[in-house]
């Protein structure tokens, strides 16, 4: 077995702020974080953890991955945007078209989301969290496919998406034109090895698909902070 995807880390000056938003919108459970900050469980099949980690630094642009939340009847679309305006979300403007049918958000420090139109046939299977959407490139759709072990199941126009074969929400690249990065990601995935797999194996793994090795400060911890092709952080956990 290969690697496995184990939380979706946030950068956050509020930790438990930003925790108690997003219980609130998910409706999932807080718990301890073994390494530090707070986390939030899944009741479903998402198949990951989120994770809240104190961060100083400032939000400087459009982050790199959002939550694509789904609806299942326009009413429960509504009820999602009313329920995030309550806890401290509220409506931004990234360009959006005023006829397009998802609403788009950003949580109390920012963090940007949509909440998706009743009847999306592409999010049709998915939970609630139907897509981590992400800004990148057909290549590093082929090297996530290939780091977990997913199936691609979008493939077209530079266009890709990956999902679990366990269920859960799909993560999808939407080709060119990639925004530039602008420093270190707000969010990022954790990887851990396999149940009696080697952390070391994995980063070797994950360096002959594509990755690298970056510094953003880590010192002497005791995960490793590699890079996808298009630059994007992302930890290896031990187990």
């Amino acid at each position: 077995m290969t690697a496995q995807l184990v939380a979706l880390s946030w950068d956050a000056h509020d930790p438990a702020a930003l925790a108690r938003f997003w219980a609130g919108v998910l409706r999932w459970e807080s718990a301890d974080d073994p390494r530090g900050g707070v986390a939030l469980l899944p009741p479903d099949d998402t198949g990951f953890r989120i994770r809240f980690q104190p961060a100083e630094a400032e939000k400087i642009s459009q982050n790199q991955i959002h939550f694509d939340l789904t609806s299942a009847s326009p009413d429960a679309q509504q009820a999602t945007v009313d329920r995030a305006l309550a806890l401290g979300g509220r409506h931004i403007d990234i360009g959006q078209s005023p006829d397009e049918d998802h609403v788009v958000l950003a949580d109390p420090e920012g963090n940007e989301f949509c909440v998706i139109g009743f009847g999306n046939k592409f999010l049709a299977e998915c939970g609630f969290i139907g897509a981590l959407s992400c800004d990148g490139s057909q290549e590093v759709g082929y090297f996530w496919s290939a780091a977990l072990e997913w199936p691609l199941v979008w493939d077209q126009n530079e266009e890709t998406a990956i999902r679990s074969p366990h269920g859960g929400p799909k993560i999808t690249w939407g080709g060119p034109p990639i925004a530039p990065k602008k420093g270190k990601n707000r969010l990022h995935f954790d990887l851990a090895p396999p149940a009696g797999g080697s952390q070391e194996a994995e980063i070797e793994r994950l360096l002959a698909l594509g990755a690298t090795r970056v510094d953003i400060g880590q010192g002497d911890a005791e995960w490793a902070v590699l890079a996808d092709p298009d630059g994007n952080e992302f930890c290896v956990l031990p187990q």
